[in-house]
């Protein structure tokens, strides 16, 4: 055996033993979901797999959990896109007093932990009357997600040569115009990544879930920690609602990491 195949049967074994590393606790999950409950806590690998788990799971209230999850992710990051994409234009391409200074404070308001904003937004929303709402709780996850959108998309904007909408322009186009028409089109790989970004984080928050939601909006992280009872752990719905939390996100990131892949990477480099 050569050096050179040594070395690629090296990195090839290092390699896939940090994959088996990371994936895991997601194996181990998925096992446990598939597991009775006489044996949730084995470590056999071999018992007969049931669906039992995932139709407890699903017979209570984790169904509406799970749609107030979807409620909220998409909705905050529609939201989010609508206005964080237009301003991470203008702080790219135009020029003012104070601009630095804006693009900072933006960025300021991902700086402090969630936990520091607890106290306001409770007593706003008791006020307003958006507790235990899905539009509430999808109104922070906005407020959370605009920083990450208008700084992960002006790196993009920046990629983009200001020649081309300088053509644009001369041929007739409006400042606006040639934003839909040329810049958000070329654009469009980093806006995929930063939309399945703000999905991500909306959908995985139990945080703010668990403390402005109750019945009416909780969120489906939260019902998986109702599943702990003083009685007990019920494990077996713990593990399916957990898989059924991780599903929808894993399969969406497959079909569309061509874009999320080339979407981190195209908005690293400028013209």
């Amino acid at each position: 055996m050569t050096s050179r195949t040594l070395r690629a049967w090296t990195r090839y074994t290092v390699a896939m033993a940090l994959l088996l590393l990371v994936l895991s606790p997601a194996m181990w999950l998925v096992l446990m979901s598939l597991r009775r409950e006489s044996d949730i806590m084995s470590t056999s690998l071999l018992f007969q797999p049931t669906l039992s788990n995932y139709a407890k799971a699903w017979t209570g209230d984790f169904r509406g959990s799970f749609g107030h999850s979807v409620e909220a992710g998409v909705t905050s990051t529609l939201f989010a896109l609508l206005v964080g994409v237009p301003a991470a234009y203008v702080l790219a391409r135009w020029r003012f007093r104070g601009q630095h200074q804006v693009a900072m404070w933006i960025l300021v308001t991902r700086m402090a932990p969630p936990i520091a904003f607890t106290i306001p937004f409770f007593l706003a929303y008791t006020r307003l009357g958006l507790m235990d709402t899905v539009a509430g709780l999808a109104l922070i996850y906005v407020t959370f997600n605009l920083a990450l959108v208008i700084w992960t998309m002006k790196g993009f904007f920046d990629a983009v040569p200001r020649s081309l909408e300088e053509a644009a322009w001369i041929d007739g186009a409006g400042v606006w115009s040639a934003f839909w028409r040329v810049a958000l089109p070329l654009a469009a790989p980093g806006l995929a990544a930063t939309g399945i970004l703000c999905f991500i984080l909306s959908w995985n928050d139990f945080f703010f879930a668990l403390i402005l939601t109750r019945t009416e909006a909780m969120t489906a992280p939260v019902a998986i920690v109702n599943f702990m009872q003083y009685a007990g752990f019920e494990w077996g719905k713990i593990a399916a609602g957990g898989v059924s939390v991780m599903l929808p996100v894993l399969l969406f990131t497959v079909l569309v990491r061509r874009y999320l892949v080339s979407g981190l990477t195209a908005g690293g480099v400028k013209e």
